[in-house]
């Protein structure tokens, strides 16, 4: 297997069980619906901050281009806790489990938040368009593509 899949593999699940563990330390489930008491400081921390901290997480795993793959972990644990409430428990009482509609808008939340959490991660750790070194023989020059240097 190609190391940067495995990589990504650990990274993916990775993001997907860091995202899970958050999800049960702040103890809201984004899929219910209670009203206008839903979007309390623990839902924004759901949906906003524990997937930036995963895109943080799988850009520190993977490295370059890791902001393409920190949207699948939110993505792939809101589907499962969609299907687990759907499917396999029931809805509390007093709650309504989101239409598809506005569950699809608080995905494309969570996933741009984590997509922002990886561009920063990649950041933090510089490995973006390869800033981690320069080119050798340039002298500190920087070239124009296609041309050589003088030395």
């Amino acid at each position: 297997m190609n190391p940067r899949y495995a990589k990504g593999m650990a990274a993916l699940l990775i993001g997907c069980a860091l995202n899970h563990l958050g999800d049960r330390v702040v103890g809201v489930k984004v899929e219910l619906y209670y009203g206008l008491s839903t979007f309390s400081l623990g839902w924004i921390v759901d949906v906003f901050l524990v997937p930036f901290v995963v895109g943080v997480a799988v850009a520190w795993v993977f490295g370059f281009g890791a902001w393409w793959l920190s949207y699948f972990p939110p993505l792939i644990v809101r589907i499962i806790s969609y299907g687990e409430i759907y499917y396999l428990s029931s809805v509390p009482e007093g709650a309504t489990l989101l239409r598809p509609g506005f569950w699809g808008f608080v995905v494309i939340l969570a996933m741009e938040s984590a997509a922002i959490g990886g561009v920063i991660g990649e950041v933090m750790i510089k490995k973006v368009y390869g800033r981690t070194g320069r080119p050798p023989n340039t002298n500190g020059v920087i070239l124009k593509p296609g041309k050589k240097s003088d030395s």
